[in-house]
């Protein structure tokens, strides 16, 4: 007696369309949500006060400056990329919901790939005994 080759379940194009466009909202949520929940940066009270910038200003030795000057970038447009420095710091709610997201995320593709699995045990072998 043959058996006849496994046949996966076919889903439907409106539901990879869907699919799609939920991961599609997902990443571009991600990605976004910094953005929105930056501050905006604050204008100095006092720019007229403020000396002139000058490459020693900004620690910038002369190869540094031959460098920028290669990139087409002056030192008006350098500045903020040489004074602005990344903060390192961990927000200890972002982390934890951070965390809670990925093994939340971890969890639901666990359990949702143990039930595929076993239907298509089942499908393939038939039920289990104890079924």
């Amino acid at each position: 007696m043959s058996k006849k080759p496994y046949e996966p379940p076919v889903q439907s194009g409106a539901g990879q369309f869907f699919d799609s466009l939920v991961v599609l909202v997902l990443v571009y949520a991600s990605l976004m949500a910094p953005l929105l929940f930056k501050e905006a940066p604050q204008a100095p009270a006092d720019a007229a006060d403020k000396p002139a910038v000058t490459w020693e200003s900004l620690n910038q030795t002369p190869a540094m400056v031959e460098q920028w000057e290669k990139l087409g970038v002056d030192i008006k447009a350098a500045e903020p990329m040489i004074t602005n420095r990344f903060d390192y710091s961990i927000e200890p709610v972002s982390l934890a919901i951070t965390v809670l997201v990925i093994v939340g995320y971890f969890f639901f593709v666990l359990r949702t790939s143990e039930r595929e699995y076993r239907e298509v045990i089942r499908e393939r072998f038939g039920p289990a005994k104890g079924d």
